[in-house]
Protein backbone atom coordinates (compact mmCIF):
# COMPACT_ATOMS: atom_id res chain seq x y z
CA UNK A 1 0.00 0.00 0.00
CA UNK A 2 0.87 3.98 -1.27
CA UNK A 3 2.66 5.83 1.68
CA UNK A 4 0.26 8.23 3.81
CA UNK A 5 0.57 11.68 4.42
CA UNK A 6 -1.95 14.19 6.88
CA UNK A 7 -1.71 17.82 6.17
CA UNK A 8 -3.36 20.44 8.25
CA UNK A 9 -4.77 23.13 6.42
CA UNK A 10 -4.29 20.75 3.10
CA UNK A 11 -6.93 22.73 1.64
CA UNK A 12 -5.64 25.95 2.34
CA UNK A 13 -3.18 28.48 0.01
CA UNK A 14 -0.13 26.58 0.30
CA UNK A 15 -1.80 23.50 1.63
CA UNK A 16 -3.29 22.61 -2.07
CA UNK A 17 0.19 23.02 -4.22
CA UNK A 18 1.48 20.39 -1.12
CA UNK A 19 -1.15 18.40 -1.82
CA UNK A 20 -1.31 18.08 -5.61
CA UNK A 21 2.14 17.33 -5.62
CA UNK A 22 2.19 14.99 -2.65
CA UNK A 23 -0.42 12.66 -4.94
CA UNK A 24 2.07 12.99 -8.09
CA UNK A 25 4.51 11.21 -5.96
CA UNK A 26 1.78 8.58 -5.44
CA UNK A 27 0.84 9.26 -2.06
CA UNK A 28 -2.42 8.90 -0.38
CA UNK A 29 -2.67 12.43 1.06
CA UNK A 30 -5.53 13.62 4.01
CA UNK A 31 -6.39 16.88 3.90
CA UNK A 32 -7.19 17.57 7.81
CA UNK A 33 -9.44 20.83 7.76
CA UNK A 34 -12.04 22.16 9.68
CA UNK A 35 -14.69 22.64 6.94
CA UNK A 36 -14.17 19.15 5.05
CA UNK A 37 -17.25 19.80 2.72
CA UNK A 38 -15.27 23.43 1.69
CA UNK A 39 -12.40 21.18 0.58
CA UNK A 40 -13.92 18.82 -1.80
CA UNK A 41 -12.24 20.43 -5.03
CA UNK A 42 -8.92 18.62 -3.48
CA UNK A 43 -9.85 15.35 -4.72
CA UNK A 44 -9.31 15.54 -8.22
CA UNK A 45 -5.66 15.99 -7.05
CA UNK A 46 -5.26 12.10 -7.51
CA UNK A 47 -7.02 9.11 -8.49
CA UNK A 48 -10.02 8.22 -6.56
CA UNK A 49 -9.74 7.77 -3.23
CA UNK A 50 -6.45 9.01 -3.08
CA UNK A 51 -7.16 12.80 -1.89
CA UNK A 52 -9.76 13.20 1.14
CA UNK A 53 -10.99 15.48 3.24
CA UNK A 54 -10.81 14.47 6.93
CA UNK A 55 -12.36 16.95 9.67
CA UNK A 56 -9.75 18.26 12.40
CA UNK A 57 -9.77 20.55 15.08
CA UNK A 58 -6.52 21.20 16.11
CA UNK A 59 -7.65 22.88 19.39
CA UNK A 60 -8.79 19.18 20.29
CA UNK A 61 -6.13 16.10 21.01
CA UNK A 62 -8.74 13.39 19.74
CA UNK A 63 -9.19 15.30 16.81
CA UNK A 64 -5.53 15.11 15.82
CA UNK A 65 -4.93 12.22 16.56
CA UNK A 66 -7.40 10.43 14.28
CA UNK A 67 -6.14 12.51 11.47
CA UNK A 68 -3.05 11.45 12.16
CA UNK A 69 -3.08 7.61 12.90
CA UNK A 70 -1.65 5.50 10.50
CA UNK A 71 -0.02 8.32 8.37
CA UNK A 72 3.63 8.38 7.17
CA UNK A 73 4.21 12.24 7.45
CA UNK A 74 2.56 14.85 8.39
CA UNK A 75 2.75 18.87 7.20
CA UNK A 76 1.20 21.66 9.50
CA UNK A 77 0.32 24.47 6.91
CA UNK A 78 -2.20 25.96 9.33
CA UNK A 79 -1.59 29.95 10.22
CA UNK A 80 -3.48 32.86 10.55
CA UNK A 81 -2.50 36.63 10.01
CA UNK A 82 -5.36 37.98 11.88
CA UNK A 83 -7.30 36.83 14.87
CA UNK A 84 -10.84 36.79 14.97
CA UNK A 85 -13.41 34.68 17.46
CA UNK A 86 -11.79 31.71 18.71
CA UNK A 87 -8.86 31.30 16.16
CA UNK A 88 -5.85 33.35 18.25
CA UNK A 89 -2.34 33.66 17.44
CA UNK A 90 -1.14 31.37 20.37
CA UNK A 91 -4.06 28.81 19.96
CA UNK A 92 -3.21 28.50 16.62
CA UNK A 93 0.07 29.32 15.85
CA UNK A 94 1.73 27.89 19.20
CA UNK A 95 -0.33 25.56 20.66
CA UNK A 96 -1.61 24.09 17.46
CA UNK A 97 1.59 23.64 15.99
CA UNK A 98 2.31 21.85 19.55
CA UNK A 99 -0.05 20.01 19.79
CA UNK A 100 0.16 18.02 16.22
CA UNK A 101 4.29 17.88 16.86
CA UNK A 102 3.68 16.05 19.88
CA UNK A 103 0.74 13.65 18.77
CA UNK A 104 2.61 13.05 15.77
CA UNK A 105 5.71 11.74 17.86
CA UNK A 106 3.40 9.90 20.18
CA UNK A 107 2.18 7.91 17.07
CA UNK A 108 5.23 7.16 15.77
CA UNK A 109 5.54 9.83 12.54
CA UNK A 110 9.12 9.82 11.79
CA UNK A 111 8.93 13.11 8.98
CA UNK A 112 7.42 16.21 10.06
CA UNK A 113 7.26 19.26 7.84
CA UNK A 114 5.99 22.54 9.75
CA UNK A 115 5.59 26.03 7.56
CA UNK A 116 6.25 28.95 9.82
CA UNK A 117 7.24 32.31 8.59
CA UNK A 118 10.40 34.91 7.80
CA UNK A 119 10.57 36.97 10.77
CA UNK A 120 9.48 34.09 13.67
CA UNK A 121 11.02 36.12 16.49
CA UNK A 122 10.27 35.29 20.34
CA UNK A 123 11.49 38.20 21.07
CA UNK A 124 9.37 40.19 18.52
CA UNK A 125 6.67 43.01 19.43
CA UNK A 126 4.82 41.08 16.87
CA UNK A 127 2.27 38.26 18.35
CA UNK A 128 1.91 36.40 14.95
CA UNK A 129 6.15 36.89 14.93
CA UNK A 130 6.23 35.63 18.81
CA UNK A 131 3.60 32.95 18.23
CA UNK A 132 5.21 31.67 15.10
CA UNK A 133 8.44 30.78 16.92
CA UNK A 134 7.27 29.61 19.72
CA UNK A 135 5.48 27.23 17.23
CA UNK A 136 8.57 26.41 15.35
CA UNK A 137 10.57 25.48 19.10
CA UNK A 138 7.85 23.09 19.64
CA UNK A 139 7.53 21.31 17.04
CA UNK A 140 11.45 20.70 16.89
CA UNK A 141 11.25 19.76 20.83
CA UNK A 142 8.94 17.08 19.88
CA UNK A 143 10.30 16.04 16.42
CA UNK A 144 14.18 17.13 16.60
CA UNK A 145 14.06 16.10 13.15
CA UNK A 146 11.37 18.38 11.73
CA UNK A 147 11.82 20.76 8.57
CA UNK A 148 10.37 24.19 9.19
CA UNK A 149 10.04 26.29 5.90
CA UNK A 150 9.88 30.14 6.73
CA UNK A 151 8.68 31.42 3.47
CA UNK A 152 8.27 35.15 2.84
CA UNK A 153 5.16 36.78 1.62
CA UNK A 154 4.04 34.10 -0.88
CA UNK A 155 2.68 34.85 -4.23
CA UNK A 156 0.25 32.91 -6.60
CA UNK A 157 -3.09 32.79 -8.05
CA UNK A 158 -4.86 32.75 -4.87
CA UNK A 159 -2.26 34.74 -2.71
CA UNK A 160 -3.97 37.93 -0.52
CA UNK A 161 -1.44 39.92 -0.73
CA UNK A 162 -1.40 41.16 -4.98
CA UNK A 163 -4.77 39.88 -5.59
CA UNK A 164 -5.81 42.33 -2.52
CA UNK A 165 -4.17 45.33 -3.17
CA UNK A 166 -4.77 44.79 -7.05
CA UNK A 167 -8.53 45.12 -6.17
CA UNK A 168 -8.40 48.05 -4.16
CA UNK A 169 -6.98 49.52 -7.16
CA UNK A 170 -10.84 49.97 -8.61
CA UNK A 171 -11.66 51.73 -5.67
CA UNK A 172 -10.28 55.27 -5.90
CA UNK A 173 -7.24 57.47 -7.57
CA UNK A 174 -5.11 56.59 -4.44
CA UNK A 175 -3.40 53.38 -3.26
CA UNK A 176 -1.97 53.50 0.41
CA UNK A 177 0.74 50.97 1.84
CA UNK A 178 2.27 50.80 5.28
CA UNK A 179 5.60 50.08 5.54
CA UNK A 180 6.34 51.38 1.70
CA UNK A 181 10.27 51.44 2.55
CA UNK A 182 9.92 47.73 4.30
CA UNK A 183 11.78 44.97 1.83
CA UNK A 184 10.20 41.44 1.06
CA UNK A 185 11.53 38.64 -0.66
CA UNK A 186 8.30 37.46 -2.78
CA UNK A 187 7.87 33.52 -3.00
CA UNK A 188 6.01 31.51 -5.37
CA UNK A 189 3.49 29.39 -3.79
CA UNK A 190 4.83 25.74 -5.35
CA UNK A 191 8.11 26.69 -4.92
CA UNK A 192 7.25 26.25 -1.24
CA UNK A 193 5.36 23.64 -2.02
CA UNK A 194 8.48 21.92 -3.89
CA UNK A 195 10.85 22.32 -0.56
CA UNK A 196 7.37 20.81 1.53
CA UNK A 197 7.38 17.80 -0.40
CA UNK A 198 10.77 17.53 0.15
CA UNK A 199 10.47 17.67 3.34
CA UNK A 200 8.43 14.63 3.58
CA UNK A 201 10.58 12.45 1.42
CA UNK A 202 13.60 12.92 3.23
CA UNK A 203 15.46 14.48 0.58
CA UNK A 204 15.98 17.75 2.68
CA UNK A 205 18.50 17.61 6.04
CA UNK A 206 16.33 18.53 9.32
CA UNK A 207 16.36 22.38 10.28
CA UNK A 208 15.04 25.43 8.90
CA UNK A 209 14.93 26.62 5.73
CA UNK A 210 14.34 30.43 4.59
CA UNK A 211 12.57 30.74 1.42
CA UNK A 212 12.34 33.82 -0.87
CA UNK A 213 12.31 34.37 -3.96
CA UNK A 214 14.81 35.60 -6.94
CA UNK A 215 13.65 39.14 -6.50
CA UNK A 216 14.45 41.56 -3.20
CA UNK A 217 12.14 44.73 -3.72
CA UNK A 218 10.21 47.54 -1.11
CA UNK A 219 6.32 47.26 -0.41
CA UNK A 220 6.21 50.31 -2.92
CA UNK A 221 7.94 48.85 -5.56
CA UNK A 222 6.50 45.45 -5.42
CA UNK A 223 2.91 47.70 -6.21
CA UNK A 224 4.78 49.38 -8.48
CA UNK A 225 5.79 46.28 -10.13
CA UNK A 226 1.81 45.14 -10.04
CA UNK A 227 0.10 48.53 -11.09
CA UNK A 228 2.62 48.12 -14.52
CA UNK A 229 0.90 44.60 -14.80
CA UNK A 230 -2.39 45.51 -14.60
CA UNK A 231 -1.66 48.56 -16.69
CA UNK A 232 -3.31 51.34 -14.05
CA UNK A 233 -1.70 54.34 -12.73
CA UNK A 234 -2.70 55.02 -9.15
CA UNK A 235 -0.85 57.83 -6.63
CA UNK A 236 0.84 55.40 -4.17
CA UNK A 237 0.17 56.89 -0.72
CA UNK A 238 2.64 55.47 1.99
CA UNK A 239 0.65 55.48 5.12
CA UNK A 240 3.15 56.55 8.73
CA UNK A 241 3.55 54.16 10.99
CA UNK A 242 2.01 56.35 13.97
CA UNK A 243 -0.81 56.95 11.70
CA UNK A 244 -1.21 53.38 10.51
CA UNK A 245 -1.09 51.82 13.98
CA UNK A 246 -4.33 54.55 15.44
CA UNK A 247 -6.25 52.75 12.11
CA UNK A 248 -5.59 49.56 12.88
CA UNK A 249 -6.44 49.78 16.88
CA UNK A 250 -9.49 51.34 15.96
CA UNK A 251 -10.58 48.52 13.27
CA UNK A 252 -9.43 46.11 16.41
CA UNK A 253 -11.68 48.24 18.41
CA UNK A 254 -14.36 47.82 16.04
CA UNK A 255 -14.36 44.28 15.98
CA UNK A 256 -14.07 43.57 19.81
CA UNK A 257 -16.89 45.83 20.50
CA UNK A 258 -19.15 43.78 17.84
CA UNK A 259 -17.81 40.66 19.01
CA UNK A 260 -16.28 39.73 15.53
CA UNK A 261 -19.62 40.79 13.81
CA UNK A 262 -17.59 43.42 11.64
CA UNK A 263 -14.11 41.45 10.86
CA UNK A 264 -11.06 43.46 11.13
CA UNK A 265 -9.89 42.38 7.46
CA UNK A 266 -8.16 45.89 6.59
CA UNK A 267 -5.90 46.58 9.14
CA UNK A 268 -4.31 45.30 12.55
CA UNK A 269 -2.26 46.95 15.08
CA UNK A 270 -0.18 43.23 14.94
CA UNK A 271 0.25 43.97 10.84
CA UNK A 272 2.18 47.35 11.29
CA UNK A 273 4.11 45.74 14.18
CA UNK A 274 5.30 43.29 11.28
CA UNK A 275 5.62 45.85 8.87
CA UNK A 276 8.13 48.29 10.50
CA UNK A 277 10.90 45.12 9.90
CA UNK A 278 12.38 43.90 6.65
CA UNK A 279 10.84 40.27 5.32
CA UNK A 280 13.83 39.14 3.58
CA UNK A 281 16.55 35.69 3.85
CA UNK A 282 18.83 35.96 6.75
CA UNK A 283 22.14 35.74 6.03
CA UNK A 284 23.70 32.29 6.23
CA UNK A 285 20.14 30.85 6.76
CA UNK A 286 19.70 27.51 4.80
CA UNK A 287 17.13 27.91 1.86
CA UNK A 288 16.62 27.15 -1.72
CA UNK A 289 20.24 26.58 -2.68
CA UNK A 290 20.39 23.75 -0.18
CA UNK A 291 17.19 22.33 -1.53
CA UNK A 292 18.37 22.54 -5.10
CA UNK A 293 15.55 24.62 -6.18
CA UNK A 294 16.00 27.47 -8.70
CA UNK A 295 13.05 30.12 -7.36
CA UNK A 296 10.60 31.45 -10.05
CA UNK A 297 10.64 35.12 -10.67
CA UNK A 298 7.35 37.15 -10.57
CA UNK A 299 6.41 38.39 -13.55
CA UNK A 300 5.49 35.25 -15.29
CA UNK A 301 3.06 34.31 -12.50
CA UNK A 302 1.75 37.31 -11.70
CA UNK A 303 0.91 38.20 -15.51
CA UNK A 304 -0.62 34.58 -15.50
CA UNK A 305 -3.16 35.71 -12.64
CA UNK A 306 -3.09 39.53 -12.51
CA UNK A 307 -5.02 40.20 -16.04
CA UNK A 308 -8.52 40.42 -14.95
CA UNK A 309 -7.29 43.32 -12.59
CA UNK A 310 -6.53 45.29 -16.21
CA UNK A 311 -9.38 47.89 -16.99
CA UNK A 312 -10.06 46.14 -20.50
CA UNK A 313 -9.67 42.33 -18.23
CA UNK A 314 -9.66 39.36 -21.10
CA UNK A 315 -9.87 42.49 -23.76
CA UNK A 316 -6.33 44.48 -22.54
CA UNK A 317 -4.54 42.81 -25.51
CA UNK A 318 -7.44 43.99 -28.52
CA UNK A 319 -8.14 47.23 -27.18
CA UNK A 320 -4.34 47.63 -26.81
CA UNK A 321 -3.76 46.17 -30.32
CA UNK A 322 -6.84 48.46 -31.64
CA UNK A 323 -5.22 51.74 -30.24
CA UNK A 324 -1.73 50.76 -32.30
CA UNK A 325 -3.47 50.53 -35.16
CA UNK A 326 -5.81 53.48 -35.22
CA UNK A 327 -2.17 55.84 -34.27
CA UNK A 328 -0.31 53.85 -37.03
CA UNK A 329 -3.24 55.67 -39.50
Amino acid sequence: MSKLVTIFGGSGFVGRYIARRMAKEGWRVRVAVRRPNEALFVRPFGVVGQVEPILANIRDDDSVRAAIHGADAVVNCVGILAEQGKNRFNTVQQHGAARIARIAAEEGVTRMVHVSAIGADRASKSEYAKTKAKGEAAVLSAVPNAVILRPSIIFGAEDQFFNRFAAMTRLGPVLPVVGGSTRFQPVYVDDVAKAAVMGVLGQAKPGIYELGGPDVETFRELMERMLRIIRRRKLIVNVPFWAATIMGGGFDLLQTVTLGLARNGVLTRDQVRNLRRDNVVGDGRMGFADLGIEPVAMDPVLEDYLWPYRPGGQYSEIKESAKHLRDQE
